[in-house]
């Protein structure tokens, strides 16, 4: 599907900043958020991790969408010491988050995956940045941790928000740090017949 009406776009996720990347490029969609088990299989690497959930994000929300509808899944995780680090508990968790990536580089990997049950077409990916942030003090995170910011993010920080203030180097995509690395995301699209309005 290269011409003709650009396919309906389906984004199985509840993240806020997926859907805010999208729109900075133009895309309209709809959200379907998937309820899909989250938890690593034994030996599992993070970028196997992640593209899994996000093949399987897209999966199951495909399973209950119009065939015709393209359907984008993702997952990102924050890796430090090969330890996946997910969203904190609460916020002396985040404290805790925060205080271990203050001062050094961290991985952030992002799965992604299109797919299109009609035609059968599946396409995934998975990009890496690492993020280097200077030393945070303890009162400085905890001030940080119950602004609330932290709370619904990989790692405990939020590039894009208050967060950026402790980055001090960004090599590779910063989109995917934010939660989708769109220099992949919309050449893939493209390719499946979805297009910015």
């Amino acid at each position: 599907m290269v011409s003709g009406s650009p396919r309906e776009l389906v984004l199985a996720s509840r993240s806020p900043r997926r859907r805010d990347l999208l729109r900075s490029h133009g895309f309209e969609f709809r959200v379907s958020p998937p309820d899909v088990d989250e938890s690593a299989r034994p030996g599992e690497s993070p970028e196997d991790l992640a593209r899994r959930l996000a093949l399987e994000k897209a999966r199951a929300v495909a399973l209950r969408e119009p065939g015709e509808a393209c359907v984008l899944g993702s997952d990102t995780l924050v890796v430090i010491d090969a330890e996946v680090l997910g969203k904190p508990r609460d916020v002396e968790h985040a404290v805790e988050m925060l205080l271990r990536i203050a001062g050094r580089t961290h991985r952030v990997v992002s799965g992604y995956a299109a797919l299109v049950e009609a035609g059968g077409r599946v396409e995934a990916g998975v990009e890496t940045s690492r993020v280097t942030l200077r030393g945070i003090e303890p009162e400085e995170a905890r001030r940080y941790a119950e602004g609330g910011e932290p709370l619904d993010k990989a790692g405990a920080y939020a590039l894009q928000g208050e967060g950026g203030r402790f980055v001090t180097q960004v090599r590779g995509s910063r989109s995917n740090v934010i939660g989708l690395p769109m220099e992949r995301v919309v050449p893939l699209l493209d390719s499946l017949g979805v297009r910015p309005g």
